[in-house]
Order: C-alpha cells, then sequence, then structure tokens
C-alpha cells in the first residue's frame, strides 16, 4: 500500500504537467496568427511593402543591402571626401548624365549627390545594361577593376562604371544611371525604402530602366 500511495502521486504531477504544457502549447497556437500578422508576408514584401533601415551603425563607406520588390536596395554612407569628389568638374566631364536628366530617380533626389541626405545614397543595385549586380568600391584605393577611377560601382559581367552616387560613365555598356526607388526618412536615423515623403508619389514603374 505504501508503494501505492507513493506512485499516486507521481502520477498526479505528471497528469499536472502534461495537462498544464497541452494549455500552453494551446495558448501558442492561438496566439502565433497574430504575432504572425504584425510582420509583412512574403507576398507584402513581393508587393512593395516598406522596408526599413536603421542607419545609426552604418560607418563612412559602409553598406547595408536590402530586398525589396524581388530587387537588391544598396544603402552607402559617403565620407566627406567622396561627397567633394561628386561635385569634381574633372568626374562630372566623364559621366553620361551627371545631372540626372533621364527619369531614373524621384524627383526628389534629383540634385548632385542623388539623394534626400548627401551623406546615404539609396540606390537599386542593377546594372542597367543586362541586369547583373555591380560591385561596390568605396575608395579609389579599392578601384582595382579600371585605372585613374576614384571608386564607386562596377559591373564586372561587362564592364560598366559608375560613380558614388550610381551615375554611369560615358561610353559603357550600360545606358542609365542606377536608378534611386522611392524612399524617405523616418526619425532621423530611419530610411523606410517604398515609401515616398509626404507630397510625393513617385512609383519605381515609372523609371525608363531597371
Amino acid at each position: 500500500m505504501e508503494n501505492l500511495d507513493l506512485a499516486e502521486p507521481g502520477r498526479r504531477d505528471f497528469l499536472f504537467i502534461a495537462t498544464g504544457a497541452c494549455a500552453v502549447v494551446a495558448t501558442g497556437a492561438a496566439m502565433w496568427p497574430l504575432i504572425d500578422a504584425l510582420n509583412p508576408d512574403a507576398s507584402s514584401v513581393a508587393a512593395g511593402a516598406p522596408v526599413d533601415i536603421d542607419l545609426s551603425g552604418l560607418e563612412p563607406g559602409g553598406k547595408v543591402v536590402v530586398r525589396w520588390r524581388g530587387v537588391p536596395v544598396v544603402v552607402i554612407s559617403r565620407p566627406a571626401t567622396a561627397l567633394e569628389k561628386l561635385r569634381d568638374p574633372a568626374l562630372i566631364s566623364q559621366l553620361a548624365d551627371p545631372d540626372s536628366e533621364v527619369l531614373q530617380q524621384p524627383r526628389y533626389v534629383r540634385n548632385w549627390h542623388r539623394s534626400i541626405d548627401p551623406v546615404y545614397a539609396v540606390l537599386v543595385g542593377v546594372c542597367t545594361h543586362l541586369g547583373c549586380i555591380p560591385l561596390y568600391y568605396p575608395n579609389p584605393s579599392d578601384a582595382e577593376p579600371t585605372a585613374e577611377w576614384p571608386g564607386g560601382f562596377f559591373c564586372p559581367c561587362h564592364g560598366s562604371k559608375y560613380d558614388l552616387a550610381g551615375r554611369i560613365y560615358k561610353n559603357m555598356p550600360a545606358p542609365y544611371n542606377l536608378p534611386a526607388p522611392p524612399y524617405r526618412t523616418v526619425d532621423g536615423k530611419i530610411l523606410r525604402i517604398g515609401e515616398n515623403p509626404p507630397g510625393e508619389n513617385f512609383e519605381i514603374t515609372s523609371i525608363v530602366q531597371i
């Protein structure tokens, strides 16, 4: 009888734990749709749901890449020396579209740095020749593919060169500057890709070529 008395509490404890575990699983299963609904699903992202990027940890010369509408969007931080180079007449004379006259960007980034904030370039990282992915060379010392090149984006497939604002050089296979997507800043250090600033209605589908 003593053995039965000892076994009985153990069995009750097991049943209590098992019942509690089932309750936790059931609660978690009920909560999951709510938790999952807080995040955009793959179809929403593919359809163009905005994507946020925190710039607080992006150092000068650094790069962040996110996927938006199935394409890579590259965000780079340009140091003061790089910004100065973008306005160099010697560089500008080598560019095919230095003033961004071709519709490859929203009107609010049609300026010498092709961005809202001069420090941060926001570009679709797809070469406008045949859709290859250009490589990022932030410094002149990194510009190994070609001689006397101050850095920027270089497409290894067919040799197209872009500067650090995504502007294409003359006589390159790629005909146009890298596209700039719709985006805006949120709370200073957040970039929201896929959403225009208030009062703007640019759509990426309106550009000449991606």
